[in-house]
């Protein structure tokens, strides 16, 4: 079990680049524990940030503004771990993965991917077998829309991606690459 420090920082972490409002029963789930650990931990954590609000929708940042940015990105299967966790690390929520697939047009796949846990959960699952990823039809091509709650974090993903030779440049007609 995580104890109420690490729980609190990951809470934090996640509310940090959350695009809208998270639930307490999500933030249960996510973290093994009951609504009540999770009231307990949100109002700790509320007397170190004052900015935290509880709405009807979940808990979020009062005034936070979530930036969004699409990166085009290339790499192989055996690289997705890496690239998204990349992401996490760097603050961002990688919250689509599209491609542009000459016959059907744009493909697009919700992934919300906040934390390195989300990164694992997609891991197993394409790891049963059942599934392929949406890379693969486009032969390492890829999108991914990130948003976070600062660009500093947004060029933060972008730094890492590109040290790791997995960033390219957007085409002005990024319809007409596949």
């Amino acid at each position: 079990m995580i104890h109420a420090p690490e729980r609190q920082k990951l809470i934090w972490e996640w509310l940090a680049v959350a695009p809208k409002p998270v639930t307490g029963s999500e933030l249960a789930d996510r973290l093994g524990v009951s609504r009540q650990i999770i009231v307990s931990d949100m109002n700790a954590l509320r007397e170190k940030h004052p900015e935290i609000v509880a709405t009807r929708r979940g808990y979020c940042l009062s005034g936070a503004t979530v930036y969004t940015r699409v990166f085009k990105v290339f790499h192989s299967d055996k690289e997705i771990g890496k690239e998204l966790e990349l992401a996490v690390n760097a603050g961002g929520y990688v919250k689509d993965v599209f491609v542009y697939h000459r016959a059907y047009g744009r493909l697009t796949a919700a992934l919300n991917i906040r934390t390195c846990d989300d990164v694992k959960v997609l891991l197993e699952k394409m790891q049963s077998g059942k599934s392929r990823s949406l890379l693969s039809t486009a032969s390492g091509y890829h999108y991914h829309t990130v948003e976070s709650n600062s660009v500093e974090r947004l060029d933060a993903v972008e730094a890492a991606w590109k040290e790791h030779g997995f960033l390219l440049d957007v085409a002005p007609d990024a319809e007409s690459i596949s």
